[in-house]
């Protein structure tokens, strides 16, 4: 499904160039669920980014299904993001004047999908990761566990081939944690989607189908 292919990603920093990513190549099948792990700073949301077109590479190829993702336009790119990858950041990133109904469905809305066609279908994943009783609260008024399970939500209503997740459950408790990746396997499972998480738990990366370990920009 995806094929990445000496892959580097560089950033100028005070006068000096940072790179980060050192020829990174990987393979990922359609409907696996992936967990890269490895020490602040080795590369893995950059990886992570370049994957989903949030940012480009320096050199170095990213195909999903044989499609070369930056000889893509801008707009082609954007249409990628929206259709056929779903994102989860360790941070929510809701839009605060918007209730948690809303902000899940937002990503069907920007595809001009008709919202009393896509309200069931956000009110159900809403319930299932728990928050059925929260569905007109805004953002303000949720706690960070909540908010983070509103972004799970938005990022799961398209029925994405891929989801792409950085430290998901970074900042939720044990518990709404371990539901939430049972949530995942599970939709990893039932619809095949394709699941790429970036961890520092343990416990959840045991969970995956492979683990891929980064150190200093390179799978090792």
């Amino acid at each position: 499904m995806i094929i990445v292919t000496d892959l580097y990603k560089s950033f100028p920093m005070g006068g000096q160039t940072l790179t980060v990513l050192k020829g990174v190549n990987l393979q990922i099948q359609r409907g696996e669920l992936i967990a890269i792990v490895g020490a602040s700073g080795a590369g893995k949301s950059t990886l992570l980014h370049i994957i989903g077109t949030l940012d480009r590479p320096t050199k170095g190829t990213v195909h999903f299904d044989g499609q070369d993702l930056f000889q893509m336009s801008e707009g082609e790119q954007a249409e990628f993001r929206n259709r056929r990858v779903g994102f989860v950041f360790q941070f929510h990133h809701l839009l605060p004047e918007f209730t948690a109904l809303e902000n899940a469905c937002m990503p069907a809305l920007i595809q001009r999908r008709q919202q009393v066609e896509i309200e069931p279908e956000a009110i159900a994943l809403l319930q299932e990761v728990g928050l059925g009783a929260r569905l007109h609260h805004k953002p303000g008024e949720l706690s960070g566990g909540e908010q983070q399970r509103v972004a799970v939500a938005r990022a799961l209503l398209q029925k994405p081939d891929l989801v792409l997740a950085d430290e998901p459950t970074g900042n939720l408790d044990t518990h709404t944690g371990d539901a939430l990746f049972a949530m995942m396997r599970e939709l990893n499972k039932a619809r095949g989607t394709t699941f790429v998480i970036v961890t520092h738990n343990d416990k959840l990366s045991a969970q995956a189908d492979r683990i891929v370990y980064m150190q200093d920009g390179q799978i090792v």
